[in-house]
């Protein structure tokens, strides 16, 4: 699939340029300093697809003669600390993102909601009917928050975009302008969930801002670093959830952060894992089929902790 969005001018440029702008003060340069969430921005569009391959021979790190193995679509693999992409297959192609679309449905929550507000599932957002929550049942936003990201709940999802919009298609309209402030020009959200929708589209390139800029809120990240959550439900019951990621359990470092999958998008990953002071994000879109995403996601952490080393070691 081939997609073409044009957004407006992104924070993030505007923050490069300001730190290149100088100002004359009595006919001296001086520098505009840089607030604190433009640096940010500048650092989550850091995305660099030269160094790490000038230093090191791809092919000279053990793991590598895998990678032509997956089955995956698209991923895109980076160093977070250097920008660096260590590897890359399709990544600026746009593709389905399926429930990694939550990624940003929680990010906003996060940032806009007010955690103690009670949330109903009521009839116009009770749709999927597969869903955890059930109609007429009423969560803390911050609870439901866990219970969307953890079970991947869409009518949750749904849920919480009336709440904080008033209705979803609102809702969206933040998403599409949450995405062009991070800088991800070549994305689209058309629901908050990522049901089958043509118009909500992504790329592994794009969907790393968003992790990235996501993972920087200390909030989100313990939301999609846990494992097991019990959730309750304003009139005292509980709901036990488990993280859909079971690379939270089975990868050794792993911090997060989101699974997907639809038939339109088949099965998704966005990872992130630290080790020995290598902190990696990946995401991995359309792979074959639900272990294969979380094999192939593995095989890919693999190669770049690796790579990362040789570069270390090779590095001027």
């Amino acid at each position: 699939m081939r997609y073409t969005a044009a957004f407006p001018e992104c924070a993030f440029l505007l923050a490069l340029l300001l730190s290149m702008t100088a100002c004359h003060n009595n006919g001296k340069a001086v520098t505009v300093a840089l607030t604190p969430e433009q640096e940010l921005l500048a650092e989550i569009n850091n995305i660099d697809s030269v160094t790490f391959q000038t230093i090191v021979n791809p092919d000279s790190v053990e793991g590598f003669d895998k990678l032509s193995t997956l089955s995956a679509e698209a991923w895109m693999l980076i160093d977070d600390s250097t920008g660096m992409v260590i590897s890359q297959k399709y990544a600026n192609e746009p593709q389905y993102m399926a429930s990694l679309t939550k990624m940003m449905t929680c990010l906003l929550a996060l940032e806009n909601g007010n955690m103690a507000d009670t949330v109903e599932i009521t009839k116009d957002v009770f749709i999927n009917r597969n869903s955890r929550v059930r109609l007429g049942e009423r969560y803390l936003l911050g609870n439901l928050i866990y219970e969307m990201m953890l079970q991947s709940d869409n009518d949750a999802a749904y849920a919480i975009a009336k709440h904080l919009a008033g209705d979803t298609l609102k809702f969206c309209e933040i998403m599409n302008e949450k995405a062009a402030y991070i800088g991800m020009s070549n994305t689209h959200f058309a629901n908050p969930n990522g049901m089958p929708n043509i118009n909500n589209y992504s790329t592994a390139c794009d969907l790393i801002r968003l992790a990235r800029y996501s993972m920087r809120d200390s909030a989100f990240a313990t939301v999609v670093g846990t494992v097991y959550k019990d959730v309750p439900l304003v009139d005292g019951r509980h709901m036990a959830c488990y993280n859909t990621n079971v690379l939270l359990n089975k990868y050794q470092g792993c911090i997060g952060i989101k699974t997907g999958f639809t038939r339109q998008a088949g099965n998704c990953l966005a990872s992130a894992a630290t080790r020995d002071g290598i902190t990696l994000y990946l995401i991995l879109l359309n792979s074959r089929s639900r272990s294969s995403r979380f094999n192939e996601s593995a095989i890919l952490l693999d190669y770049g902790f690796k790579a990362m080393k040789a570069f270390r070691a090779l590095r001027p």
